[in-house]
Order: C-alpha cells, then structure tokens, then sequence
C-alpha cells in the first residue's frame, strides 16, 4: 500500500465574477475510487487548509457520490491540512485536483511547490489534471531545472477556456504558461481524453482525464513496489546465504577438530 496525497483549491470564486467555485469533484472522486480499489491510502490538504470549497457535484454520477458520503473522505476533507504543514516525506505520490480556483492559488503557494518538488526529488509520482497543473508552476527540482522543463505536458486547453466562457476571466492561459516554463503542451480535441506520462510525471486535460491520470499514476506506483519487493527478496536471499555459509563455516571447523 502507499500513501497519496490529493491536493485542493481554496478559492472559491471565480476571480471577482461572484460565480462560485472550488475543486473539481470529478477530478477528485474518480482518482480516489482507483487508489482505493488499488488499496492506497489517500490523504488530503489543501492550500489553506480546513474545509476547502468544492464545485457542483454530480448526483447521477455514482462515483461522485461514493466519495461525497465516503465517512472517512468526508472527515478528510473536513478539515484538511495546509500545504506548508504537510510532511512530504509520509507521501509516495502527490495528485493536483484541478478546479478554476486552482489558476489563482496554485501557482504561487511556495509550500505547494516544495511539496511537489520534495515528492519528486524523492522518486515519487507527481499526477494533476485540468487546471491542476497549474501547481507544477515554478516548481523548481534539486537538479536546479523546472519540473515542466524539457517535458511533455497535458492541461486544460486555450481552446477549452474559450468552450467555457472562462477566457476573458482567467489570469492567463494554462497551457501558455506551461509551455513558458520550458513543457510541451500535448492535447487532445476540446473535452476529449487526454493524459500525458513523461517519466513520474503524470498529467490529464481534463475532466474526463481524471480516472486516466490516476490509472497511469498506479502502474508507477505498481513498478515501484515490485521494485521494492525484488529489493526485499534479494536483501533477504543475501541474509539467508551468509547465515549459511556462516552455519558451513562452523561445521567445517567442527568436523576438522575432530
């Protein structure tokens, strides 16, 4: 089992329109029901910590609503931790919910960014979809080189803001800044499927992007685990080996005094 830390938005409008807003529930429930049939533990923060904002969820959605009325997802999210609280090093991989409120929160929370880069620079799996990966912003690896540097990336498209009516609403275009900061944006047609791995990074488009990022984060944190099991087999083949030759040592001795 490991553990996976799910992070949210605190904001909760949409710039100064007065339209509500919050994390994506989609983009939170779906990774949440594949690392829990994956049997990992999954924890949550958020940028402020407490009980972050959330947007409309989807009642004939079964998903959605699992996770909403989840007992110990609603404790959760009750009262979430701060990201600058939060230890990196009790986390195998951390997962950007996306959400618009995320475009002002998360590019620039500096304990987000530390948090990401801990995660990574341990050998962690990094996953965000939709606005989500505006957390990988200025995220600054121990290598000295941006997390999206040299990178292939997915976010929410130009093309998708513009579907949503949110492009004149926005403080900057997602994907734009991403490619600034050195990524290659990757994208599928508006609202379509589209999930990008570039080595343990892991990013989605979209909404419907979602279960997909988090099904690709699995299979990495699925290698990492039989990695650490072969470590395990081998280490203990090794103990077993030298206690043997320690068992044959004493017997030879033995049977030469004799």
């Amino acid at each position: 089992m490991k553990k996976i830390l799910m992070v949210l938005t605190s904001v909760s409008e949409i710039g100064d329109t007065g339209e509500k807003t919050g994390y994506n529930v989609a983009e939170a429930a779906h990774p949440w029901k594949v690392f829990k049939d994956s049997g990992h533990f999954v924890d949550f923060a958020s940028i402020q910590g407490g009980q972050p904002p959330r947007d409309e969820v989807d009642s004939e959605d079964p998903i959605q609503v699992a996770f909403t009325e989840d007992e110990v997802t609603r404790a959760g999210l009750y009262n979430t931790a701060r990201v600058d609280v939060v230890d990196p090093g009790q986390y195998d991989a951390v997962y950007l919910v996306g959400g618009h409120g995320t475009m002002w929160d998360f590019p620039d929370t500096k304990g987000l960014q530390d948090l990401v880069a801990s995660v990574y620079n341990a050998g962690g799996v990094v996953g965000a979809v939709c606005h989500g990966p505006a957390g990988l912003l200025n995220v600054e690896l121990a290598n000295g080189f941006r997390l999206v540097e040299d990178r292939k990336v997915a976010a929410f498209t130009n093309e998708e803001e513009v579907a949503a009516g949110k492009d004149k609403v926005i403080p900057f275009f997602l994907a734009d800044r991403l490619e600034e900061q050195g990524a290659t944006h990757v994208s599928a047609n508006v609202f379509e499927e589209k999930v990008v791995v570039d080595d343990r990074l892991v990013t989605g488009q979209n909404p419907a992007s979602a279960a997909g990022v988090a099904k690709e984060m699995e299979k990495l944190l699925a290698q990492v685990i039989h990695e650490e099991k072969a470590e395990e087999q081998q280490e203990a083949e090794a103990l077993r080996a030298g206690k043997d030759a320690e068992k044959n040592a004493k017997k030879a001795a033995a049977d030469t005094e004799h």
